[in-house]
């Protein structure tokens, strides 16, 4: 059963307010056979909705033979024991459902490390709620003050078992951090050590299209799966410009609204192609009638990562999948810098490129260069990171014309020593 309340400035603007719902429950396996939706003034704070809601829901469970109930909200620990208690279900929040799903889509050691510290820090608040009914056990104390909390050495096996485990998930949280803050300085020292490339990254909403992209622009053969956080795991690779100019094209993983702190906070070094990258590219699924709340989810999640700032350009994506095209209309409108795409069929990928090309050459400087004529292994340097302009011969030795990043200027300058830098700029 999928259940939402609707609070006073939170209408969805998806005609269906549980669509999103409903897609992140198929994706975790779920089969759903109903659903309940309340608009009310404000949250109930023992359940959450309202009392009689929570009777009717647990009517309809019942006779729907339902035995998980998922709402599209973040409840509290205690909310979700008391509508346990009432519906007789296990109940699961938003955060909850999307932690699941990317422990099924975590394939790398990275990512499963990264979901499992998620997980830990979502469920170590909850603990206490799992073992309330043997905290009841008192003490020999009877109702003195000190019985009153179980006395002393006589506490009882719940609050014991509570302990351990915290201490059990404290300790395995310590661990985890550990590994991750290992694991997160070499892909830091990765990420940073392409500062001589042009480095693009694709962000966007889950399912939006960005791994399409990815294989339409670089042929990577990425997996695509029409599915919520089909890709976990950032993929880097070479993407030829044209021109004789390239940049590194890394895809990362989807957004969602109302992201779990937990897991932005995980995959921040996942996330770090994004907050190093010369340019984003915002992938948005123009076909979708809630694309305006879902880019500006986006944009909340850049901006809590810092790169609200960072150059951007919005694509808007899936135009082959438009049954109104007044939609594109409407957004161009409102967004006019944007460039209408389909990552599907190539339309409009044209205008992208011409985008991207202007933005690398307006990093690049005009250098003459000599080199010796047999030094064959710099030449071929030359051709790989920058756009030969010109070359030709002149007293015995090459004189090369390039438009060159000035980081890979002086990388190249000092690789090889018979390249000599005679005009910059």
């Amino acid at each position: 059963m999928l259940v939402a309340l609707l609070l006073p400035g939170s209408e969805p603007e998806h005609p269906h307010p549980l669509a999103e719902l409903l897609a992140l429950a198929t994706t975790a396996g779920a089969r759903v056979v109903g659903h309940l939706l309340q608009r009310a003034g404000k949250i109930n704070p023992a359940c959450y909705i309202g009392r009689g809601k929570a009777e009717q829901l647990a009517r309809e469970a019942q006779a729907n033979d339902a035995d998980v109930i998922i709402f599209d909200n973040d409840l509290s620990p205690a909310q979700i024991r008391e509508l346990e208690r009432i519906t007789d279900c296990k109940v699961v929040d938003r955060s909850e459902l999307i932690l699941d799903i990317f422990a099924t889509r975590a394939r790398t050691h990275q990512a499963r490390l990264q979901v499992e510290r998620a997980q830990l820090e979502y469920t170590a608040p909850r603990l206490r709620g799992m073992w309330t009914h043997l905290e009841r056990i008192a003490g020999v104390g009877g109702a003195t003050q000190a019985g009153s909390v179980g006395g002393i050495g006589t506490r009882g096996p719940g609050e014991r078992q509570i302990e351990i485990d915290r201490r059990l998930v404290q300790n395995r949280l310590t661990a985890l951090r550990r590994e991750l803050t290992r694991i997160d300085r070499r892909k830091l020292r990765e990420v940073r050590s392409r500062g001589e490339c042009f480095t693009v990254s694709i962000v966007g909403y889950t399912n939006s299209g960005k791994s399409t992209l990815m294989n339409a622009l670089t042929g990577a053969h990425v997996k695509v799966e029409d599915k919520l956080f089909a890709t976990l795991d950032t993929r880097t690779r070479q993407w030829a410009l044209g021109q004789g100019i390239s940049s590194l094209l890394s895809d990362t993983v989807g957004f969602v609204r109302d992201l779990p702190h937990h897991l932005i906070a995980s995959f921040r070094a996942t996330l770090e192609e994004a907050i190093n990258a010369d340019l984003l590219l915002h992938v948005a699924d123009v076909s979708n009638p809630a694309v305006e709340r879902q880019i500006k989810a986006v944009e909340r999640v850049l901006d809590e990562l810092g790169c609200a700032d960072k150059p951007t350009v919005l694509l808007l994506n899936k135009t082959d999948a438009l049954d109104d095209p007044s939609m594109l209309q409407v957004l161009r409108a409102s967004r006019p810098e944007a460039i209408p795409v389909s990552a599907k069929t190539g339309e409009g990928l044209h205008l992208l490129i011409e985008d991207v090309l202007g933005r690398v050459r307006a990093q690049r400087v005009c250098a003459e260069v000599l080199i010796d004529c047999d030094d064959g292994a710099a030449l071929s340097a030359l051709h790989r990171d920058a756009q030969v302009i010109e070359q030709r011969v002149a007293d015995s030795r090459l004189h090369v014309k390039v438009a060159i990043a000035p980081a890979n200027l002086d990388r190249l300058s000092e690789m090889y020593t018979g390249m000599q830098i005679v005009r910059r700029g």
